[in-house]
């Protein structure tokens, strides 16, 4: 064995051999958001008029993509999905705990 293969055999050995270490946080499906689930969100079929109407202007809008065309609004809570002029689902933005 040459001295290159024994030095790189080494090298790996002791990459191997170093344990890894991480910490691994697990929070319950039910309790994510769990402050922001009484906030009030456009319902399915919602027209993007009435959704104007009752939320205001959104914060940003991304451009339909695919067919059929899925567009989004983004509001401070919440994002909402558009299949053409209606609403297929609301979802809320993760906002992280700072403990």
């Amino acid at each position: 064995m040459t001295r290159i293969s024994l030095i790189i055999i080494t090298l790996l050995g002791s990459f191997i051999a170093t344990p890894l270490l991480a910490d691994v946080i697990q929070v319950p499906v039910g309790q994510q958001g769990a402050e922001l689930v009484q906030i009030k969100r456009p319902g399915t079929g919602t027209t993007k008029a009435r959704v104007i109407q009752e939320f205001g202007e959104p914060i940003s809008r991304k451009a339909p993509r695919g067919e059929p065309p899925i567009s989004s609004w983004e509001y401070e809570d919440f994002i909402v999905y558009f299949e053409n002029d209606h609403v297929i689902h609301s979802v809320l933005k993760h906002r992280p705990h700072l403990d």
